[in-house]
């Protein structure tokens, strides 16, 4: 890769080991309700704020409750463990560390809602480390559009092109791609199916934090 400015990061999948949560998440929910979980069906909400999710959820599903409705259930859902249970990914921490030392600017990137991310950051203890923090309620495309990139680089004050995107999923290579940013995949196990796509479009692609170190 080219020398960068500014980092910006996912969270879910990328800097936040949280594959458990949301599949035990999505396993109540639709177990509850007389349905296993769709292949696919994780990888594809990933890319999603959590009002297109429950949309999403609805069409498939044919959910009578409004959008809305489950937006708050999954909340409920999910804000303990965000808040108690979520931790980094293996040598995350390392590496966040090292880019500060080396005056990189850090931002985040996320389809989570501010009362998820705020909790998960600040239990890891690394809320303010982060200069500038994008949630997905704050554009109107999901990750597959450059919006949640170009939105967190001008906060962050630095160009698009000196910026480097960390991203799991492959519409969020895209996205920061469509950006003009330079990017990292990496691995996680809800979208290992797309591996060798993301291989090919990213600049560079990890499976563990330590191999950039």
């Amino acid at each position: 890769m080219k020398q960068f400015q500014a980092a910006i990061f996912d969270l879910d999948g990328t800097l936040i080991d949280s594959l458990h949560v949301w599949e035990k998440l999505d396993e109540e929910f639709l177990n509850k309700r007389g349905f296993a979980v769709p292949e696919g069906y994780c990888e594809k909400i990933a890319t999603m704020g959590f009002l297109d999710a429950a949309q999403y959820a609805k069409q498939i599903f044919g959910f009578p409750e409004p959008a809305e409705e489950i937006v708050r259930e999954w909340n409920q859902m999910a804000a303990y463990a965000y808040g108690n249970e979520v931790k980094m990914k293996p040598h995350a921490r390392e590496y966040l560390q090292k880019l500060q030392r080396d005056g990189i600017i850090l931002g985040v990137a996320t389809a989570l809602p501010k009362r998820l991310y705020t909790p998960v950051l600040e239990n890891n203890g690394i809320f303010s480390w982060f200069q500038a923090i994008t949630s997905g309620d704050e554009v109107s495309r999901g990750k597959g559009f450059p919006d949640i990139y170009l939105k967190t680089a001008e906060k962050l004050g630095v160009s698009p092109k000196d910026c480097v995107v960390f991203e799991d999923i492959l519409p969020g290579l895209q996205g920061a791609i469509a950006a003009g940013m330079q990017t990292v995949g990496v691995y996680d196990a809800c979208s290992g199916g797309s591996e060798e796509e993301m291989r090919r479009l990213s600049d560079a692609y990890i499976y563990d934090f330590k191999e950039l170190l």
